[in-house]
């Protein structure tokens, strides 16, 4: 996005990329849908963000998800929103849009330097890159964007290397850790056998004050799913405190406490308990099985209390023992410590050395947020490098 940017405002760009093929975590990210953005009201969008939300603001006011949507369009691959407001193009699919861009980009004069690894600067502060064959490559431009990715998926490309070196030059790097990952719940083999890779639907899950509406998918060893992956941030900090987090999960989030309360008043008779809570309390098999795996292991299910029973129902504890690990996350926390970093992204340690996207610390859930913020960022170091160049040369 920074290469586009700055070709459109007549800088000779090249871009160095260790794999053999550019875009390759956004050909993952294709494997969803591609979901580029969001139409969130600008303020729930922006709370998004968390604790940088307050620095990332005017990066994303100055490329808007309405802006993306534009540059999408005029590619050729025509965007979306879906009901939920996820913003996609209508093929669904990344690899059309990768395509057109790079057609765009190698139009613009835009060169590509595959299989260069940057390993760092010289003692006269050119970068300096290994080739495919083991070589060394040195070339000093008149500024550099470092976008190297955080730590997540490192067979694509980004493995967190870069943190050492920069840390190396007396910046602050907070460690990479999973973000949109998954969690790891002790289940017994009668959940991993029958219920993984079942969806617990139009649920609601909280992890202390936060919550999040969706879905979860059961797994072999745990949860993944939108709503884990949003109250991430939370559940880490748990862990990090006592080793372990609980959330609590709304099966029926769609029936209030009293009409619950109401069905499950109904006597049981012969009914085994799995086929009265299907009927009574509407519940799928995964959520049954979830609801009796829990209440085998250490809650008491108060068959006898409908009250009691109902408000376990809307708040069923569910132990999470750790973070699935940064090999298959969707994101990562950590990174750069914005205090390294002017308004235009430049490190202020390393003048003429911007950064952009999951390098530096923020975090946002699934939804469209993480590719918006690294299309702005993006598009923020751009400007910012075009100004430090014009600032050289007067």
């Amino acid at each position: 996005m920074a290469a586009e940017r700055l070709a459109a405002q007549g800088h000779s760009v090249t871009i160095y990329d260790r794999m053999p093929n550019p875009g390759r975590k956004f050909l993952l990210a294709g494997r969803g849908g591609l979901n580029l953005t969001h139409t969130d009201d600008p303020e729930v969008f922006l709370a998004r963000y968390r604790e940088a939300s307050d620095w990332i603001t005017p990066i994303i006011d100055g490329f808007s998800p309405e802006e993306l949507r534009d540059w999408c369009d005029g590619l050729g691959e025509t965007s979306f929103a879906g009901s939920s407001g996820r913003v996609f193009p209508k093929s669904f699919k990344a690899s059309p849009l990768l395509r057109a861009w790079l057609r765009r980009l190698d139009g613009m004069g835009v060169a590509f330097c595959a299989r260069h690894d940057w390993q760092g600067w010289d003692d006269a502060g050119a970068l300096v890159f290994k080739n495919a064959t083991g070589g060394q490559v040195v070339f000093k431009p008149d500024v550099t964007l470092l976008a190297l990715g955080g730590a997540s998926w490192p067979k694509l490309g980004a493995d967190g290397g870069w943190a050492s070196r920069l840390e190396a030059k007396g910046i602050t790097v907070a460690p990479l850790a999973a973000a949109n990952a998954g969690v790891l719940v002790n289940w017994s083999t009668l959940m991993k056998e029958r219920f993984g890779g079942a969806a617990l639907k139009r649920i609601v899950a909280t992890c202390g004050s936060m919550e999040a509406k969706g879905e979860a998918i059961v797994t072999q060893d745990g949860l993944e799913g939108g709503v884990i992956y949003t109250l991430g941030p939370d559940i880490r900090q748990a862990l990090a405190k006592d080793g372990k987090a609980l959330i609590h999960l709304d099966l029926r989030r769609d029936l209030p406490l009293e009409i619950l309360t109401e069905r499950l008043s109904k006597p049981r008779g012969k009914q085994s308990i799995s086929t009265w809570l299907h009927k009574a309390a509407g519940l799928a098999p995964a959520a049954i099985a979830l609801f009796r795996e829990e209440a085998a292991t250490g809650v008491k299910a108060p068959f006898d209390d409908p009250v009691g029973l109902a408000k376990l129902l809307k708040a069923l504890p569910v132990q999470i023992d750790g973070l699935k690990g940064l090999e298959r996350a969707i994101s990562t926390s950590g990174g750069i410590d914005r205090s390294e970093l002017d308004d235009h992204l430049m490190l202020k340690r390393l003048p003429g050395v911007f950064v952009a996207g999951e390098m530096i610390d923020w975090e946002a859930p699934t939804g469209g947020y993480l590719l918006q913020a690294c299309f702005s960022t993006g598009i923020a170091a751009a400007n910012g490098m075009t100004a430090w160049v014009e600032a050289q040369r007067e």
